[in-house]
């Protein structure tokens, strides 16, 4: 019998989870599919990969990675640590809360390295298209080998769908874009808060994104922050130099007028408008259509495609939960393809995505929406052999959080937690988040300098 063929598509998080999986059954003595992941970049991690690139990259593709420099986790890492790799394992110590990217970025990949599990992949490779073969029963890939202009098609029984939904910006416009004279970018063009030091900074959005560009430029040296905000303010206690309006109406000129009567000088324009879901290689029967919510309608248990279950989606929702929760998509996803879950029949499967959607739509406030997605997770591992964690201690540390940053949005990072996998207490960071202007790995995790002492007599 001729072994299953299962297509990754992208080598960030969401596909490492699926190799990762696979080499859990594999490691148990299982006989698992030929793995094939597809990845654009030259190299494993995804969106933690940092480029100056932008735009287009060297082979002319649109360039993948939102990433910038000094980005630092904005949440916790002991509410992402993956519970069968903690942080204390890959650094061999605990490490204060809140990494910076490379760290993060080395922690990702290093679970891959550490058990071999990059097997066939297919680096600078772009997916251009994905058909299902209905007489066949399994899916064409055609691929692009960049490197050297090759394309190739394949044939694969299943199809994972793991290439993110942050790197295809919303970018909408406002009168007076076309003449104002500073720089207009996508937070997806951001690269390094240094070349808006001096600079009266506006930023479009009341989202993550926005919340953490406008500080971190504020760190390097930004005049003014000023958020513009559709439904409302993000609302922290922001330190001299920030400010909050309603939307922006137009810009004439360098002045910025808002929907509450003020006008503005600014420098810069920032969108921080989000992402769209989008797949072109995808055709319309196969391609996910949806805005970024916690629980997308058209995916049954948020991973396989309803009118197509040999097609997956992994990491498609809006995230509290992020690296583990991949996982626990990840093992679902493995389970689907190698039968040890049986599927409900079509209508079944619709019903279950819609309780879970309307319970989604009926979510008021933060506390809410991480309770659903702790609730989703919980629900995703009673299907699988993933090692379990406590999510209620994870849970109750994202809550934690939301409160700290209430507490104070520029002093959050200095924080620090119990991993709920080694119930070890986080050590603060050698030095204050607003201070640390090098997040490079070496310095992250420099040893901190003790005080001398003089001897006596």
């Amino acid at each position: 019998m001729t072994a299953k063929r299962v297509a990754i598509i992208g080598a960030g998080p969401s596909g490492l989870a699926a190799l990762r999986a696979f080499g859990a059954a594999r490691k148990a003595g299982e006989t698992v599919p030929e793995l094939v992941c597809f990845e654009r970049q030259a190299t494993l991690g995804g969106m933690w990969n940092y480029t100056w690139r932008t735009g287009l990259d060297e082979y002319g593709e649109p360039v993948h990675a939102s990433m910038y420099r000094f980005l630092w986790s904005n949440g916790p890492k002991e509410g992402l640590e993956f519970s069968d790799y903690s942080f204390e394992e890959h650094f061999g110590r605990p490490i204060p809360s809140y990494p910076p990217r490379e760290v993060l970025l080395d922690y990702i990949v290093g679970r891959i390295k550490r058990d071999n599990l990059e097997g066939d992949m297919r680096f600078s490779t772009s997916v251009r298209e994905v058909q299902w073969d209905a007489e066949a029963d399994n899916f064409l890939v055609t691929v692009e080998d960049l490197t050297c202009a090759h394309v190739y098609s394949e044939r694969f029984d299943y199809v994972i769908v793991a290439s993110g939904h942050f790197s295809t910006p919303n970018v909408p416009a406002f009168p007076g874009f076309d003449l104002f004279p500073g720089r207009v970018l996508h937070a997806h063009d951001f690269r390094d808060a240094n070349e808006f030091a001096g600079k009266d900074v506006l930023l479009i959005g009341s989202s993550y994104s926005a919340e953490d560009i406008g500080t971190q430029c504020y760190k390097y040296g930004a005049k003014s922050i000023t958020f513009s905000y559709r439904s409302q303010p993000l609302g922290f206690k922001w330190p001299e130099g920030f400010e909050e309006h309603p939307l922006l109406l137009k810009v004439d000129g360098d002045i910025a007028h808002f929907q509450d009567g003020v006008t503005k000088k600014v420098d810069a324009i920032i969108l921080c408008t989000g992402y769209k879901h989008y797949f072109p290689f995808l055709p319309d029967y196969l391609r996910l259509k949806t805005h970024n919510c916690l629980y997308p309608a058209s995916l049954y248990k948020g991973v396989c495609w309803i009118d197509n279950p040999k097609l997956l989606y992994l990491g498609m929702q809006d995230q509290y939960y992020t690296f583990n929760m991949f996982d626990a998509q990840a093992w679902f996803a493995r389970d689907v393809i190698m039968e040890r879950l049986d599927l409900p029949g079509r209508a079944d499967m619709l019903a279950d995505s819609k309780v879970w959607v309307a319970r989604d739509q009926a979510l008021e406030n933060a506390s809410q929406e991480i309770d659903f997605q702790t609730d989703y997770v919980r629900d995703l591992m009673t299907y699988t052999d993933y090692p379990p964690f406590d999510l209620d201690k994870v849970a109750a540390l994202f809550k934690e959080w939301k409160h700290d940053k209430e507490e104070g949005i520029m002093t959050f990072r200095d924080r620090s937690y119990r991993s709920v996998l080694t119930g070890t207490m986080a050590p603060p960071h050698h030095t204050r988040w607003m201070e640390a202007l090098d997040d490079s790995l070496e310095a992250f995790l420099a040893p901190v300098e003790q005080p001398r002492v003089r001897a006596s007599g």
